[in-house]
């Protein structure tokens, strides 16, 4: 059952949080779009299979943009171990978290490097700025709504993913780098619509 997005109002201090985050269908579709984006055009493969390797980890770890762009695959990736050490930002104390990536990830990084092999060491010396705008334009052609076209939007939505497949909580707050477990604690709410949506699918109503 694909559930379509929404946007969650839920209370944390006193405030409203809005968490939005992609059906599976629409992950799949912006995946495909952003390998087809890469792929299309063997003058621009060198620039965007760095946009594309990007997208991946964001895409398996929940970590944050900025926390990706500081990865270097040179010091900080076990391709043995299928791992990626990322440094926890937004936190008083630098720390740094331990991440299990997929083996599709790693397989495309490995692959992007034997093909440019001058770019080792730099493939996520990359600016925000320059994702965000790939990212925006990606989600334009895999018909992503425009206010989940955002990066972060991939945070929220690996969130979701671990949780509904049964991951522990505590896992799940080691995996993004959240200080607080309340932080983590949000993703486990969910609308009476989506609620009622995954009963009936279930045949529990």
């Amino acid at each position: 059952m694909a559930i379509k997005p929404y946007n969650n109002h839920l209370p944390l201090n006193n405030q409203k949080v809005n968490i939005s985050y992609l059906s599976p269908d629409q992950l799949d579709r912006l995946t495909d779009a952003f390998l087809d984006y890469y792929e299309e055009n063997e003058r621009y493969r060198k620039v965007r299979g760095r946009l594309w390797i990007v997208y991946l980890f964001l895409r398996y770890t929940g970590a944050r943009l900025n926390e990706i762009l500081r990865v270097n695959e040179s010091t900080d990736i076990d391709f043995r171990n299928n791992e990626v050490k990322i440094v926890t930002l937004k936190q008083r104390k630098q720390s740094f978290r331990i991440v299990p990536i997929h083996t599709k990830t790693i397989s495309e990084l490995m692959l992007y490097l034997s093909q440019y092999p001058d770019m080792k060491g730099k493939i996520f010396a990359l600016t925000g700025r320059a994702f965000q705008l790939a990212f925006k334009t990606v989600c334009q052609r895999a018909k992503i709504p425009l206010e989940l076209a955002h990066p972060h939007i991939l945070r929220h939505t690996r969130a979701i993913e671990l949780l509904r497949s049964g991951v522990p909580v505590t896992i799940v707050q080691d995996l993004l780098g959240h200080s607080s477990l309340n932080t983590t604690a949000i993703y486990l709410r969910m609308s009476s619509q989506e609620a009622k949506m995954i009963l009936k699918d279930k045949g529990l109503i």
